[in-house]
Order: structure tokens, then C-alpha cells, then sequence
């Protein structure tokens, strides 16, 4: 099947059961969750109230029913932005966000009026905390972070600026779509208000599943209205959690995956799966760094960092290293810009992209060597 070193997109191969997951649902259950009182309704419900239990336990987060369900982190941003931000607000994010932040911070700031800083980071995409605290003033609602680069996988350091966010009473909202399910992340240590989350990608579960783990002290409007399966005669959206945030007919058999999903990570224990990645991608830069041609971005591998590695040869496209790869040697990575323009300024590459790997929880130093050894052979032919 190929050498899959893409996982900073989505994780691959998933866990068996979680495909045997979405399988039995959709087979032996399939009906929706919230709108009925027979047994196989009560089955779907008992399986996403497992699921947001599964999720506040992963985040520290102490009320289920804040665990909010969306398709994706994407949809998770724009409703925690959306339901938060008003106009004349202060945003302070960093340098390096996706744009799944950025493009929601600039509409806001055209067609709202709000204000957006970003903090300064160094070569590698670290960010230091004080240099946030320096940009807080009087209207300044929101601190919304990366946890990590999707580009340079650079980490940032959630928990001291958790901690500036709490003593200046201001929101924190940490977007986890490179690390939830491969690093420890604790809502209550760090001082994290809002995480915003996505199924499909460390998380081990199918696409179309992520989701909000809000505290619960915090409260926010909705940026959806419809039905919710109770109150139907209420005209207005209802108050409570979740349905305050739920609209619609939930992606259940997507949820009945993840939850297997988190199964499979809390039987395997994030320290394993952290350190198992992050000694193979110490391996991987190591054996990169030796090609001559090649030019890495991003921490080194002394470095804790999330578990990609972008990186060009000189003389050669980016789309071209991708190419020859999977053509040639049936090895998958990524080449471009990858959704994060701001990473790109920082590190010069914002005309030519970068080659990126992504490596998984799935992958073998084995992978890493045939890859060395494939783009040996390319970097010689540039």
C-alpha cells in the first residue's frame, strides 16, 4: 500500500476497530441520536454521551456536556470566533496559525471591526509567552494559539500563556489539530478555556468528526439555529449545553468511530504514543540532515515538536519531490503552502511552499530509510 507519510493531513491506517466501529453502527444501530425514545435511539445516544465523556477525560475538561460536536476543527473555530467576538474586539494570536484561523480573524476584522496581533516568534516558530502578554490592552478578548505549526511543528507554550490569559482575565482558545492524541493537554493545568479538536488526525478517527471542549465557566452564542431534537415549540435556540451549540443531525457513525478511536489512544497511553513518535522523527531529521541538497525548517530534532518536518531541495519544486516520491517510489507526503501562509513568511517560502512529512503513529524507521534513501536519489538528480 505505499509508504503513507502525510498523517499532519490525516492519520493512516486508522486502528481496525475504528473502521469496525463505523461498520456495527451503521449496520446494527443507524438511527439518529436526541430524537427518539425506542432501544436503538437510546443505543446512539449512550454512544455520544461516551464519546464527549471520552473527550472531556483526554482534555481534563470536567462537564461533558460542553464536549460540543462539529464536522471538523474548521467548523469548531469559526463557532467558538463567531459566538465570541464582537466588534472592536482585540484578538491576539500567533505567527504561524492555519487558515482556518486566519481567514475567520481577517473576515472579522473587515467585516466587524475587531483588531488581531500577532506575536512574534523566532526562526523555528516559537513563540514567547511574555511577548504575548506584552500585546494584551483594555479590549482585548481573546488569545487564540496554535499548540502546533502544521508547518514547522514548532510547539507552543500553551501553559504559560494559559497561565498570562487567566491572570488578565481573558479567553484562551487553543487550536489542537496537530497534537490531540499525541501530547498531553490539560485544560486545568494549562489554563485553557476553550480546545478546539479534530477527529481524524492524531485523534485516529474518521474525517468528519471534531469538535469544542469548552470550560465551564464560559458561555458563548450560537452561530447556527435549528432543531435539537427537544423544545420544538421554543421559537428561539435553546440555552444549555450542548444543545445550545448542536444544530441538526449529528455524524454518529462518525462519533461511534472516534470513540473507538479514543479507546484505542487511552489503552495505548499518550506518553507511549508521544514518545514512539518523537523518537522517529529525531530519526527522521537526523537522516535528512545528512543530504546535502536538503534544507529542513523548524525545530531540530533535540526539540520537542509536533511530528512533521517540512523541507526543500535545492534546484527542485517542492510539487516535484511529492511527485517523484509517490511516482517513483510510492512514498506519499505533501508539497505547498499547506493552509498556513503566515508560517511561510516566516521562514522565506511563501513563492516556493515546502515538502512535507507527516510522520504517524503507524510508521517504522524502516519508512524513514526507504524515503532517506529515495530522496538521495532525487536530490542528485536536481
Amino acid at each position: 500500500m505505499g509508504i503513507y507519510l502525510d498523517n499532519g493531513a490525516t492519520s493512516y491506517p486508522k486502528p481496525n476497530q475504528v473502521a469496525k466501529a463505523v461498520f456495527d453502527f451503521m449496520v446494527d444501530v443507524g438511527v439518529s441520536s436526541g430524537r427518539g425514545g425506542y432501544k436503538k435511539a437510546m443505543v446512539a445516544d449512550k454512544i455520544v454521551y461516551d464519546t464527549r465523556k471520552l473527550i472531556s477525560k483526554l482534555f481534563n475538561q470536567n462537564d461533558p456536556k460542553k464536549v460540543i460536536f462539529t464536522l471538523n476543527v474548521t467548523e469548531a473555530i469559526n463557532m467558538a470566533l463567531y459566538g465570541i467576538l464582537e466588534e472592536n474586539d482585540h484578538v491576539i494570536t500567533s505567527s504561524l496559525e492555519h487558515n482556518a484561523v486566519w481567514r475567520c480573524l481577517k473576515t472579522m476584522e473587515r467585516d466587524k471591526g475587531i483588531t488581531i496581533s500577532n506575536a512574534s516568534c523566532d526562526k523555528d516558530g516559537t513563540t514567547k509567552a511574555e511577548d504575548v502578554e506584552a500585546l494584551i490592552n483594555k479590549n482585548t478578548k481573546l488569545i487564540i494559539f496554535t499548540h502546533a505549526s502544521n508547518v514547522l511543528g514548532s510547539i507552543q507554550p500553551i501553559e504559560q500563556i494559559g497561565e498570562i490569559a487567566k491572570r488578565h482575565n481573558v479567553l484562551f482558545l487553543v487550536d489542537t489539530a496537530q497534537t490531540a492524541g499525541a501530547f498531553d493537554i490539560d485544560m486545568q493545568r494549562d489554563n485553557i478555556d476553550i480546545i478546539a479538536f479534530t477527529g481524524h488526525k492524531s485523534l485516529m478517527g474518521p474525517m468528519g468528526t471534531g469538535g469544542l471542549a469548552i470550560r465551564e465557566s464560559v458561555d458563548f452564542n450560537p452561530i447556527k439555529q435549528g432543531g435539537t431534537g427537544g423544545d420544538s415549540a421554543y421559537p428561539y435556540q435553546v440555552d444549555y449545553y450542548p444543545n445550545k451549540l448542536e444544530v441538526g443531525t449529528l455524524n454518529i457513525s462518525g462519533i461511534a468511530g472516534l470513540k473507538s478511536a479514543l479507546e484505542y489512544i487511552d489503552n495505548e497511553g499518550i506518553k507511549t504514543i508521544h514518545n514512539k513518535e518523537k523518537e522517529l522523527r529525531a530519526y527522521t531529521y537526523e537522516r535528512l540532515k545528512k543530504i546535502e541538497k536538503v534544507k529542513l525548517y523548524g525545530p531540530d530534532e533535540s526539540k520537542d515538536s509536533a511530528m512533521v518536518i517540512s523541507f526543500n531541495i535545492e534546484g527542485m519544486r517542492c510539487e516535484d519531490i511529492a511527485y517523484k516520491l509517490d511516482k517513483n517510489y510510492d512514498i506519499m507526503i505533501r508539497a505547498g503552502l499547506h493552509c498556513a501562509p503566515l508560517a511561510h513568511e516566516l521562514i522565506g517560502t511563501i513563492k516556493t511552499g515546502t515538502a512535507r512529512i507527516g510522520i504517524g503513529y503507524f510508521n517504522t524507521k524502516e519508512d524513514i530509510d526507504k524515503l532517506y534513501e529515495a530522496l538521495v536519489e532525487i536530490s542528485n538528480e536536481a
